[in-house]
C-alpha cells in the first residue's frame, strides 16, 4: 500500500465517523449500540436479555460492520452488561478502538400502569446480599459517583470512560457538587467526556453555565427519549442543545419496539415473540402506534427502505446535527437493518406527514 493511500472504505456507513458534538471532538459511529439488552438478569423484568455468547456475537456483529459506539450503564442487568462488555473487549484487545459510554446512577421504572410509569432512583447493587445498607450506590452525589466510577472501571476493564453520563436528575446532588465532582474525574483522565440524561433543559443549562464560569468540563451530549410519537424532547431540549453545543443521543426511537407492520406483528402474535415489555405490559401497539407504523410503512415504500424501523431512526436524524440513536435489540439481522437509516433521505413533506396527527 502507498504511503499517503486512503483507508480502505468501511464496511457498512457504521464505519462512517462522525464528530461526537461541538464541545466533544471524538469521532462515533452515527448509531450507537444500546447495551441494556447485554448481559444475563432482566428477562423476567420484560427487558430481554443475553448470555454471554450471544452478547458476544452481537458485539462482534456490530464492530465488525464498522460501529465504534457502545452505551450501557452502571446497573444495566444487575451489572452484567458492563462485565460482559469489559470482557469480550480484552478477549478482542480493541478497547482503545471504541467510545464506551457508561452512566452513574441507576434508573428504574415502578411498573404502575394504570397511573404511568414512575421514574425512581435505585443504587446499582440492586437485589445483591452482603450489604448492610446500599445508601451509597445512588444518587449523583460525590461518594456515589466516585463508588459508580470505580466499579465501572473495573467491570469494563478499562483505565477510562470515553463518555461518563449522570443517568437522571436526582435533586439531591447541587449543580456545583455535581459538576465539581463530573470534572475532578476528568482531571483524574479516568472520564474523558461528560454526558446528562432525561434532566430538564433549564438544569442542564444551568449546570454547563457553571461550568463555564468555573473552568470545569461541561455536558457534551444530552441523552433522552425521543421518537416520531413522543416528540416532547423538541420543544425544550433541542434548543438547549443547540445553544449549548451538546450531541443528542435519542432511546426509545422505535418505542420498545412498538413500530412494526401488521404482517411484523401477526407473526409475532403466532410465534409467541412479545418482545420488550418493560414500559408496557401490552405487548401489541395501541391506536396511535398501530398509526404511526402505517405512516411509516408508507414513507418506506416511498423511499425504497427496508423496513419501517429504519425509517423511525432516520427520522430523528434529519431533525438537528449532531443526533446519534442508541439502538438495542438482541437479534443480529435486526442491527444490521437498522443501518439502512444512514441511506434514507427524508423530504420536509414526509417528514411533515410522519408528524401529521400525533400530539407533540
Amino acid at each position: 500500500m502507498a504511503m499517503f493511500a486512503p483507508a480502505p472504505a468501511p464496511k457498512t456507513k457504521l464505519g462512517h465517523y462522525r464528530v461526537l458534538s461541538p464541545n466533544a471532538g471524538i469521532h462515533v459511529s452515527p448509531i450507537q449500540l444500546g447495551a441494556a439488552n447485554i448481559g444475563d438478569k432482566w428477562a423476567s423484568m420484560g427487558w430481554g436479555a443475553m448470555d454471554k455468547e450471544s452478547s458476544f456475537k452481537l458485539l462482534d456483529a456490530y464492530v465488525e460492520n464498522g460501529g465504534n459506539f457502545i452505551d450501557t450503564a452502571n446497573g444495566y442487568q444487575d451489572e452484567t452488561s458492563e462485565a460482559f462488555i469489559g470482557e469480550w473487549m480484552e478477549t478482542r484487545g480493541i478497547r482503545d478502538q471504541l467510545v464506551v459510554a457508561t452512566k452513574v446512577r441507576l434508573r428504574l421504572f415502578v411498573a404502575d400502569y394504570e397511573l404511568t410509569h414512575l421514574q425512581y432512583s435505585s443504587n446499582f447493587k440492586r437485589g445483591q446480599s452482603g450489604f448492610l445498607n446500599q445508601a451509597s450506590y445512588s444518587g449523583n452525589n460525590l461518594k456515589s459517583m466516585t463508588i459508580s466510577v470505580e466499579a465501572s472501571l473495573k467491570k469494563l476493564r478499562t483505565s477510562y470512560i470515553d463518555l461518563f453520563y449522570v443517568h437522571y436528575w436526582d435533586w439531591d446532588a447541587s449543580v456545583e457538587e455535581v459538576m465539581n465532582g463530573l470534572h475532578n474525574l476528568v482531571v483524574q483522565g479516568k472520564v474523558l467526556y461528560l454526558g446528562i440524561c432525561d434532566a430538564p433543559a433549564w438544569v442542564v443549562a444551568q449546570a454547563n453555565q457553571y461550568a463555564k464560569d468555573h473552568g470545569k468540563t461541561p455536558f457534551a451530549v444530552y441523552q433522552g427519549r425521543w421518537n416520531v410519537m413522543e416528540r416532547a424532547f423538541e420543544r425544550e431540549i433541542l434548543p438547549m442543545a443547540r445553544a449549548h453545543g451538546l450531541a443528542l443521543a435519542p432511546w426509545d426511537v422505535l418505542a420498545a419496539g412498538k413500530f412494526r407492520t401488521d404482517a411484523e406483528e401477526q407473526a409475532r402474535r403466532e410465534s409467541g415473540e412479545k418482545g420488550r415489555t418493560a414500559f408496557d405490559p401490552n405487548w401489541e401497539r395501541n391506536e396511535n402506534e398501530i398509526k404511526v407504523s402505517h405512516a411509516l410503512e408508507k414513507v418506506a415504500g416511498e423511499v425504497g427502505a427496508k423496513s419501517i424501523q429504519a425509517v423511525a431512526i432516520a427520522y430523528v436524524m434529519h431533525k438537528a446535527p449532531y443526533v446519534f440513536p442508541i439502538i438495542g435489540g438482541r437479534k443480529i439481522e435486526h442491527l444490521l437493518a437498522n443501518v439502512e437509516a444512514l441511506d434514507i433521505a427524508l423530504s420536509p413533506e414526509q417528514i411533515a406527514f410522519l408528524e401529521g396527527d400525533i400530539t407533540v
